[in-house]
């Protein structure tokens, strides 16, 4: 299994000063976050895609582009780009020159956002939510194959040939799919023969079993191999030296960005015991002390059926720099070493 960081580049109150940080300090952070990561020995780092006024991540391959600079191994990918609300060629060109200059290291991983302000800014309608994508994925994984493209769709002109530059370092630029919990996501996914990125945010990890049962029966039906049909795992996680101290570090930032969103859509506010829930044995949240968070990790692995790459959204607008650097230490030097041997252990 892979262990990853994403980041959504939210923008941070310092907690001990109460004042917000410019975006000029916050997103320097952010690239010594990944920086701290690849030293750590983490496999990945992602970063979002927003068009809101509390995220810095608009443009989330000039942020990895800078950290690509920074960076020796670690793989640098989107966390997602909203790909509906895009052009497939300027994603392939933006993240081709990013592969290229991190030697080999860009990945994708697209989707259509669980915000949707991206599609008025560019001029789309909401209610081709899902055409959108499922054509402009398609035209995107022709760009990757093929240097000349002949391509016809809905909603773009038409490519008659032409060539799409720069061609990436890697023979294919890897593609993945993030999926909320659609079961038409997940089947397309696994038809298409591309892997999947779950993102969990609540409830019992074991209730997207299912779908990712479906998923991996899609692929195989669609002739792809069962081992090719690669699941990743996109939720809330954190590390400090014990579990209450992650806890405590984590919630005030937590419950400011869920009480913000809930706002907008409806949802009951936070609380500590529903927080202190999620962190529990069954939860959704990954955070804790080292010991209880490799537990955790073995334990998703074993219910899903095997993950190949388990991303931590890290994202908390109430989070000290420094604490935020250390819980990236823990997680590379203490966490990720547990969660290899064990599933070395048992073959996975």
């Amino acid at each position: 299994m892979q262990i990853g960081i994403d980041s959504f580049a939210a923008t941070v109150t310092d907690p001990a000063t109460g004042l917000a940080l410019s975006g000029a300090d916050r997103l320097n952070h952010l690239v010594e976050e990944i920086e701290r990561a690849d030293t750590a020995g983490l496999d990945a780092f992602g970063v979002g895609e927003h068009h809101r006024r509390e995220y810095l991540d608009a443009a989330p391959a000039v942020i990895l582009a800078a950290a690509a600079a920074r960076t020796r191994h670690i793989r640098l990918n989107s966390a997602v780009t909203v790909l509906s609300a895009d052009d497939p060629v300027r994603v392939f060109q933006q993240y081709a020159t990013l592969d290229l200059l991190s030697r080999g290291r860009a990945e994708l991983v697209v989707g259509r956002g669980s915000f949707v302000e991206a599609y008025p800014l560019f001029g789309l309608d909401l209610h081709d939510y899902d055409a959108l994508f499922a054509e402009k994925l398609d035209l995107l994984l022709k760009l990757r194959d093929v240097e000349h493209v002949h391509w016809q769709g809905r909603f773009r002109a038409p490519l008659t040939g032409q060539g799409v530059y720069p061609r990436p370092h890697q023979q294919q630029l890897p593609v993945w799919v993030g999926v909320g919990g659609t079961p038409a996501s997940f089947a397309r996914a696994g038809t298409l023969g591309l892997p999947l990125m779950v993102a969990i945010i609540g409830g019992d990890f074991r209730r997207f079993r299912p779908l990712i049962d479906l998923y991996r029966r899609a692929g195989m039906a669609a002739g792809h191999a069962e081992e090719t049909l690669r699941v990743g795992v996109h939720a809330f996680g954190f590390v400090a030296e014990t579990s209450e101290a992650a806890r405590d570090a984590f919630y005030p930032g937590w419950a400011r960005m869920l009480e913000t969103i809930g706002r907008e859509r409806g949802w009951a506010a936070p609380s500590r015991a529903h927080f202190d829930a999620e962190c529990g044995p069954t939860g959704a949240y990954l955070i804790g002390g080292p010991r209880e968070v490799a537990d955790k990790a073995v334990w998703v692995n074993e219910v899903l059926g095997g993950v190949s790459r388990l991303t931590f959204q890290m994202t908390n607008v109430a989070m000290a720099h420094p604490r935020m650097l250390r819980a990236i230490d823990l997680l590379g030097s203490d966490v990720a070493p547990r969660v290899r041997e064990r599933l070395a252990g048992v073959g996975r």
